[in-house]
């Protein structure tokens, strides 16, 4: 019997561990862009994965376990980073218009289709995953989790345990947000020229 073998033994007899698993390296990734830090995350997934063995028996099988997980690493999350890490809890969106991405880049000449799908042709998923880890913790929680993570709202209020309400709000802004940083980060990175920035 190989050690794979042997692991998959355990996980079917522990059920706990049998639903965990999979989810492991979601979670990581979702951990990740949450703190921004490898050691962080892996130090957030042990915290949400003892948090969730200890409540397990609060678990009912059967139901979604992946949104029941990941709400209690977000949890856990808000109560052991978000004290620490109050930068940019206030946020001012009256200069992010709702069409900012589409201004800033309607003026570059990428073609005839939308400017700003033109635009955001030019940008890789890692761009796109740096703007999202640079929103502040309570849009950036529920950016990842809609963008990355492809959750319903229903799916994001339960995890997050906030009003179905409250994650179209903060979607309605993160995006605001997403696209500012989405647009600072092309000119960062040259892929459109900084002479457009102020403009």
């Amino acid at each position: 019997m190989t050690m794979a073998d042997s692991r998959t033994d355990h996980a079917a007899a522990d059920p706990f561990e049998a639903l965990l698993l999979p989810l492991i390296d979601k979670a990581y990734n979702a951990a990740l862009r949450l703190t921004r830090n490898a050691a962080d995350a892996e130090d957030l997934v042990q915290d949400a994965v003892l948090l969730a063995r200890r409540g397990f028996g609060s678990f009912t099988i059967g139901t979604n376990f992946g949104a029941w997980f990941f709400r209690i690493l977000h949890n856990a999350f808000i109560s052991r980073y978000r004290q620490d890490r109050r930068r940019g809890t206030s946020v001012e969106l009256e200069d992010t218009p709702e069409l900012y991405l589409f201004m800033k880049s309607a003026s570059l000449n990428l073609g005839d289709e939308d400017p700003a799908t033109a635009l955001m042709d030019r940008i890789d998923g890692a761009t796109i995953s740096d703007a999202l880890a640079r929103l502040p913790d309570e849009y950036r929680s529920a950016a990842t989790l809609y963008f990355i993570d492809d959750m319903a709202y229903d799916d994001i209020a339960r995890t997050l345990e906030i009003p179905v309400g409250t994650v179209r709000s903060r979607l309605h802004r993160g995006r605001r947000l997403l696209q500012k940083e989405l647009w600072q980060l092309a000119v960062d990175r040259g892929v459109v020229p900084d002479r457009q920035e102020g403009r």
